[in-house]
């Protein structure tokens, strides 16, 4: 197993040349940043497993550094060090994800059963993720990736609704991850125990759907040799989760509205109906009030299932975490392709964010697994993405009427990059991989300063 990759963040020298020491001594590869701006630096150009920063630094404090990490990764577990311990900044560390909380001076020792705990804990969560992506779970217990406004509102409703039985449904377009949010519901409920079982309703040819969904008994139709459960009965005690349930003919949504009323299933061809106890989540890409104003979703049906709306926002409307799902995939990849990719360059992170992603996250994830598939190494480069960088460059070119300029598609994306990072020209500069100086000339040239 590779040695652990660690980031040590402190304004002292002394302190970060003897945690250095200490953890290069234990086995760890280990990298000093002495400033917040350093280390948010490093963690562009690389990925590490853990940081382990002070609170107090000129430039920017340890809670600020925290939550800058989360958002470019969320994986990277986080041990935070101060010389004025309070409960209050404690709390406040935990509450933003760190991993641990330590006081200083330092107890060596202390320290190093710290770590040993953390890379434990990373190792048997790899684990998980093997064994479950093994047995052909990986999609229902993936973390939600994402710290956005948008993302955090949907954690927050899955948190409040998981412990109720309540319908969930869920909109959003396709490829915003509507089955992992149904899954991450079930995986929290105390139905977790139970079967959770996705149903694509525009996949199922419309004569089996009635079967499909409630089962059938023999002779019931041609072809019937057998009794079957069907749907409903085989998710019993869990959670059923029909994906594109506007899809579904008039006449199966009578039905399916008297088995959510009454929570009994009646097969094709028996006389006998049969008791489920059973969740309903349900999602769609469509616009919901436009999807009932039309006919297609049976207003009766809407509300019963509405009593939990999810909605998920495009990828496009939060840039901010494409960062983090980046490094998501890219850690899961590495493990499926055996090969160690650190990240990606700053050009190629700053193409990423200014994509609008029609596909969502569904295509970033197509997208870096191609690059793996199609041989990256060491990091993804703009190389390796050259879909992305071809479909960037269209909608320039149809409003100029010919191949977009360089000077053009240079502003589009420092103006983007700016934009992410709430005008931070430091930070927009070192994502582009070019000089502040360079940002400030450019803005000149554009007219804004």
């Amino acid at each position: 197993m590779e040695p652990a990759k660690i980031l040590v963040v402190d304004d002292e020298a002394a302190i970060l040349r003897l945690l250095k020491e200490a953890l290069s001594q234990w086995g760890y590869q280990v990298t000093g940043a002495s400033s917040g701006a350093e280390a948010l630096q490093a963690l562009r150009g690389d990925m590490f497993d853990a940081v382990i920063t002070d609170i107090r630094m000129p430039d920017m404090n340890g809670l600020e550094l925290l939550k800058e990490i989360k958002r470019h990764d969320e994986s990277v577990e986080v041990v935070v060090m101060t010389g004025y311990p309070t409960i209050a900044s404690a709390v406040e560390a935990l509450k933003e994800g760190a991993f641990d909380y330590l006081s200083k001076p330092l107890l060596l020792d202390e320290l190093r059963h710290l770590m040993v705990r953390m890379t434990e804990r990373r190792f048997l969560r790899g684990e998980v993720h093997s064994l479950r992506a093994r047995l052909g779970e990986e999609l229902t217990v993936n973390e939600l990736v994402g710290n956005s406004a948008p993302m955090q509102r949907v954690k927050e409703i899955i948190a409040k609704v998981a412990p109720t039985d309540s319908p969930v449904l869920i909109e959003g377009e396709s490829g915003t991850g509507k089955e992992l949010v149904a899954a991450a519901i079930h995986r929290l409920s105390p139905r977790a125990k139970g079967p959770f079982i996705p149903v694509n309703c525009s996949a199922i040819p419309e004569d089996l759907l009635e079967s499909e969904f409630f089962g059938h008994v023999r002779g019931a139709f041609s072809g019937a040799v057998s009794d079957t459960l069907g749907l409903f009965r085989g998710a019993n005690e869990g959670t059923i989760f029909l994906d594109e349930v506007a899809e579904l003919s008039p006449g199966l949504q009578v039905k399916l509205l008297r088995v959510l009323q009454e929570m009994q299933v009646r097969p094709v061809g028996s006389t006998k109906a049969y008791a489920v106890d059973v969740r309903v989540i349900a999602a769609t890409n469509r616009d919901l009030e436009r999807t009932i104003a039309e006919g297609q979703l049976r207003q009766d049906l809407y509300y019963r299932l509405n009593v939990v709306r999810v909605s998920l926002a495009p990828l496009r409307a939060r840039r901010e975490d494409v960062p983090a799902l980046a490094n998501h995939f890219i850690r899961r990849f590495s493990r499926r392709f055996r090969r160690e990719i650190r990240g990606t360059t700053p050009d190629a992170l700053a193409a990423l964010q200014a994509y609008d992603f029609p596909g969502n996250v569904r295509e970033l994830e197509n997208l870096i697994e191609r690059a793996f598939a199609m041989g990256a190494r060491e990091q993804i480069t703009l190389t390796d993405l050259p879909s992305l960088t071809a479909g960037q460059a269209s909608p320039v070119a149809q409003t100029s009427g010919a191949i977009p300029q360089l000077a053009e598609v240079e502003k589009e994306l420092i103006l983007r990059a700016l934009a992410f990072y709430k005008d931070d020209k430091e930070a927009a500069a070192t994502a582009l991989g070019i000089s502040r100086r360079t940002i400030y000339r450019r803005l000149k040239e554009y007219g804004m300063l």
